[in-house]
């Protein structure tokens, strides 16, 4: 494991604005979304919207990880994505999102999920998470990936690469007809090979019109997720692998999710549409 000191909060910059052009999200301004009450089963035209959102956000994060490097802040990062989505016509869905403060989340080495881009700086060695979230046509499209910062143990390493890798598995046991269940057997059945523990509590979720559905997509083999896909329904599989224990603590901010044992973590994901045959990943640049 690395010898890299552990993680502390960093100092926030004002918020980003975005021009006033650019529709906002319902919840924008609100504590909460309003709860989602449609199908989960989408029609052609708002998946076909929810690939160009797919596509900008898979975009803006690509543009932002050209930039991570060793001295890089995560603030940094934040603004190059904030920036890319708000040039191409979206609202970064994170900002303003039950009050989260910023355009993408980014989760440093004990960090599974929700980080807060601030004045940390990213330090060799260190591996980051981009999570970012694209709102253009009324739709949302969320993807995620680990990367790392300079030269990366070998430890830390394998880990991202056998995350990515359960992804990849996952997105292939999609298929029409299957229960939901059968994405986090293959996750954890993989993970399980390497002794890798597999996050419970942070999901994968429908995403549509709603950044979050009310669907849940478990990495871990559930007994109760249980919902049969169906060709058109959208969400997204994010599974979240860990050196050590799935459990965690949250930092004091209400949002930053880390490690019981501190020890690392890593995350990747893509927004999907069931086929007749199988996935359509929607978040490719």
């Amino acid at each position: 494991m690395s010898g890299q000191s552990l993680l502390v909060p960093g100092e926030l910059s004002p918020t980003r604005s975005v021009p006033g052009n650019i529709r906002r999200p319902e919840y924008v301004g609100k504590p909460a979304p309003t709860p989602y009450t449609g199908p989960e089963v989408q029609n052609p035209e708002t998946i076909e919207a929810m690939r160009i959102a797919g596509r900008i956000a898979a975009q803006a994060m690509a543009e932002a990880a050209k930039i991570i490097a060793p001295g890089v802040t995560t603030d940094q990062l934040d603004k190059v994505a904030h920036d890319y989505m708000c040039d191409h016509g979206s609202y970064p869905s994170t900002l303003g999102y039950r009050g989260f403060p910023k355009s993408l989340c980014t989760s440093v080495n004990e960090v599974i999920c929700h980080g807060i881009p601030d004045s940390t700086v990213l330090r060799d060695g260190d591996i980051v998470n981009l999570d970012v979230t694209a709102y253009i046509g009324g739709v949302h499209g969320d993807n995620n990936a680990t990367y790392l910062v300079g030269d990366v143990d070998e430890e830390s390493r394998l880990l991202v690469e056998r995350t990515r890798e359960s992804l990849s598995r996952a997105i292939k046991a999609v298929k029409p007809g299957r229960q939901i269940n059968v994405i986090g057997r293959v996750i954890e059945s993989y993970a399980k090979r390497f002794g890798y523990g597999v996050v419970r509590d942070f999901t994968g979720h429908g995403i549509n019109s709603s950044f979050h559905s009310g669907l849940i997509i478990p990495h871990y083999d559930s007994p109760h997720a249980t919902t049969v896909m169906q060709p058109g329904m959208t969400f997204t599989i994010e599974p979240m692998l860990t050196l050590g224990t799935h459990e965690y603590d949250m930092w004091d901010d209400g949002w930053t999710v880390v490690t019981k044992d501190r020890r690392r973590t890593a995350q990747f994901e893509h927004t999907l549409v069931v086929t007749e045959t199988g996935a359509d990943i929607l978040t490719l640049p």
